[in-house]
């Protein structure tokens, strides 16, 4: 069975998500207030891609189009963190493009062997109740979740990676001829389209070693999507020389190496028009092919001067069957991939850049959607509200505290918003409750005193000491008010009482 060649695939990544964090107090003999224990959550893994050489196609990308990376488990008691998820490795191809199914932004150019790109960030995982605890929450009732893993779909096409690409009609020999010049036994046979797929064969020419890319051959509209041409003009695109593979002995009608040649130049520079692949600058050769039948012989005898001026490319009369020419013709290709590699510039290790985010970034936006109704956008706000367990008052309280912090809540009041408009962030939409209107203030008070979570059947700690000092001041008012004999005028008969005293504190 023939193998299956697949030179673009669509693959569905998922990072992992993230574990939750874990809400626990510590609970010891003797301790009972042990305060909060609950780890962190662990961290989901990435879905990466990575340059195998041993992968030659993307077949195992297209039978698994759906990748997950492993999820973050969750935190627990005792200040134990949860495992972070295990990373997914996915090998590609050398010479593979990824682009955004989309958008079709392009992401990434995989080239040379171990080349890593990570497609699909995992979640981060949450915060435990250890972690949020402060002097002010000393210990929280609630953790923050796990984020969900990114999810990204994205399409991969392979760009063959070779020196030299053999060009040309269908049956023009380009098989044969690099089956003749390496160690490659791609499928040969006569009649059109034998060859299906990219074929890769190593030539040695003197001390150069180059790779050449069979590549399937090419008819008129091409570069338009006719044929095989559009599937595989960009294996093209990496090579550095063009080697135009000329049928001599052909016995269609209309056709001769001048017309041919014409034909593959004008789809060349069609698909340069289409996707800007700078195959027109890349260094020509002609080899006029099957010169061991007479009539194609005498053909290339007459037409190889007028060809080498029409191209200004240097001509080789050749036959893939008898091997005739082959050896000028590979030392002429080392030379051009010679010259080629030495234009290049000196190769430059992988730098990592680092892109942090602005001091002063607000980090979001809010723009309304209609009467009473806006959506906040921006990472964090996102974030934040993926992490929030809403089925718990402590988790939606500590909410509004980090939005009114981030300014949420000023820029939805300098919008016009009023109590109960429709505020949506991510996938979540609730009714704003305007906190700063309520306060009377500018400035939102810190944890642990959210209006919406006190407890008004007990006073707060303002007004209880509020209550006692009003009680401290009128007590004073009283006890400076009293008479020198406190009993005195308590009783109707005082004035025949004579020299009657309170008894003093120590009984006399």
């Amino acid at each position: 069975m023939a193998a299956i060649f697949v030179d673009r695939a669509v693959l569905h990544a998922a990072g992992g998500n993230g574990g939750n964090g874990c809400a626990s107090v510590r609970r010891e003999k003797f301790k009972p207030l042990g305060g909060p224990d609950g780890g962190d959550g662990g961290r989901g893994g990435d879905v990466i891609l990575v340059v195998d050489p041993s992968v030659t196609t993307l077949l195992d990308v297209h039978r698994h189009p759906h990748q997950r990376a492993g999820s973050g488990k969750p935190g627990q008691g005792s200040m134990r963190s949860g495992a972070e998820g295990g990373d997914l490795v996915v090998a590609v191809p050398d010479g593979t493009v990824v682009r955004d199914s989309e958008t079709g932004e392009f992401l990434a150019d995989l080239v040379g062997a171990g080349t890593r790109f990570v497609l699909a960030k995992g979640g981060r995982g949450g915060l435990g109740n250890a972690a949020l605890a402060s002097s002010r929450r000393k210990a929280p009732g609630f953790a923050l979740l796990g984020e969900p893993g990114e999810a990204v779909e994205a399409t991969l096409e392979l760009k063959t990676v070779a020196d030299v690409a053999l060009i040309g009609f269908p049956n023009a020999g380009k098989s044969s001829l690099i089956a003749a010049m390496s160690a490659a036994k791609p499928k040969i046979a006569d009649y059109p389209f034998t060859t299906l797929v990219p074929n890769l064969g190593v030539v040695e020419a003197g001390e150069v070693t180059f790779t050449v890319a069979d590549v399937p051959g090419l008819v008129p509209g091409a570069s338009s999507g006719r044929g095989l041409g559009l599937e595989f003009l960009r294996h093209i695109e990496r090579c550095s020389v063009l080697v135009h593979v000329v049928d001599c002995a052909t016995v269609e009608p209309g056709r001769d190496p001048l017309s041919d040649l014409e034909t593959i130049e004008a789809e060349l520079e069609a698909y340069d028009e289409l996707v800007a692949g700078g195959l027109s600058g890349r260094p020509r050769i002609i080899a006029l092919n099957k010169i061991d039948v007479p009539d194609a012989r005498e053909l290339a005898d007459m037409v190889r001067g007028e060809v080498g001026e029409r191209l200004g490319a240097p001509v080789f009369e050749i036959s893939a069957a008898s091997r005739t020419g082959l050896r000028d013709l590979g030392f002429a290709m080392a030379e051009r991939v010679t010259q080629w590699r030495a234009s290049l510039p000196a190769a430059e290790p992988t730098r990592i850049v680092l892109r942090p985010a602005a001091v002063r970034d607000e980090g979001f936006s809010v723009e309304p959607v209609g009467e009473q109704a806006y959506v906040v956008t921006g990472d964090r706000p996102r974030r934040w509200v993926h992490q929030t367990d809403f089925s718990n008052d402590e988790a939606v309280g500590y909410l509004a505290d980090r939005l009114a912090r981030l300014g949420v809540e000023d820029a939805l009041a300098g919008l016009g918003a009023k109590a109960g408009a429709e505020v949506t962030i991510g996938d979540v939409t609730f009714d704003w409750v305007p906190t700063l209107a309520m306060r009377g203030s500018a400035a939102h008070g810190g944890r642990g005193t959210d209006e919406r979570l006190e407890d008004h059947h007990r006073p707060r700690a303002e007004d209880r000491k509020a209550s006692r000092r009003a009680r401290r001041s009128a007590y004073d008012t009283d006890v400076e008010g009293l008479p020198d004999d406190p009993f005195a005028g308590d009783h109707p008969d005082d004035d025949h009482m004579g020299e009657c005293r309170a008894p003093r504190a120590d009984g006399s």
